[in-house]
């Protein structure tokens, strides 16, 4: 199918975005690596008066530590986050998480912001963001808004997003000393989304994981924070018995929802599988 027809636009400001989505209202739609619009558009899924292409605005773009914070502007692709130097050294979670996304075609072109924004529950920055506590920059032609990763995404592809808003950044707390993280998923081929994944954070201290946030892809209508797992961890030495105290307690505090691809009893069965590897990964560094 072909897209339906609409008006484009290229600002070159920030500034100017807010005058055309005050005009447009919800007949306006951002194009950032459109990865995911420009499929919409061609299904006829979405059907604009107007694409606002966000390319141009400099002020979108860049990594930068802002005290203790690594800032990641909206429009930096995930490419530039997989090989950052900066982005290895203080939120290294990401650069683990990269090569997990679709293709390198689509990892030079997709942006953060556009992934963010879209909230796929099988996506993998939404999921990053999560464990990492990160927080979303949003601006409106009003001011600047923080939202905490915790209350950004509401439901299935739905966020707390305001009207005229847009994201311009995100930011995650720096790692600090005995940082701790991890990412693995699990799909049918290299590419495709993943039946399921899972991303760990926290604090590292022998063989004891503390401050921990676990956070699993493809369950359900957003990332789900696997908090009863997270309690049986937090502060113990992993042990083999309390690696599998964990996995019950993930399986018994989520009724995942099945797809196209795999019911529901696969998706929570491969959710512990990737639990179990991740604690069991951290056990064997331990003794090594």
């Amino acid at each position: 199918m072909k897209a339906p027809a609409f008006d484009y636009v290229k600002p070159r400001l920030l500034a100017d975005v807010f005058p055309l989505l005050q005009t447009y209202g919800d007949e306006a739609r951002l194009l950032a690596g459109g990865q995911t619009l420009l499929a919409t558009l061609n299904m006829r899924l979405s059907e604009p008066s107007v694409l606002i292409d966000l390319s141009a605005i400099a002020e979108l773009r860049g990594i930068t530590l802002v005290g203790s914070m690594l800032r990641i502007g909206a429009m930096v692709t995930h490419s530039e986050i997989e090989v950052s130097a900066l982005v290895a050294q203080h939120a290294p979670l990401l650069p683990l998480a990269a090569p997990h996304i679709a293709h390198r075609a689509i990892r030079n072109l997709g942006t953060l912001g556009g992934s963010i924004a879209y909230a796929d529950p099988a996506a993998e920055w939404p999921t990053c963001l999560l464990a990492l506590d990160g927080v979303v920059i949003a601006k409106s032609a009003t001011g600047e808004r923080r939202i905490r990763s915790d209350d950004f995404i509401v439901d299935l592809y739905t966020t707390a997003l305001l009207p005229g808003e847009i994201i311009i950044a995100c930011e995650f707390p720096a790692a600090s000393a005995g940082h701790w993280c991890d990412f693995d998923e699990l799909s049918r081929r290299h590419g495709d989304y993943a039946i399921v994944g899972l991303a760990g954070a926290g604090q590292r201290s022998e063989n004891t994981l503390t401050d921990l946030r676990l956070v699993f892809l493809g369950l359900g209508a957003t990332p789900l924070r696997a908090s009863r797992a997270e309690a049986i961890i937090d502060g113990q030495p992993l042990t083999n018995g309390l690696i599998d105290q964990a996995v019950s307690a993930l399986k018994a505090e989520f009724s995942a929802v099945g797809d196209l691809t795999s019911d529901a009893a696969t998706k929570m069965h491969l959710s512990g599988v990737l639990l179990k590897r991740m604690l069991m990964k951290q056990m064997r560094l331990k003794s090594a």
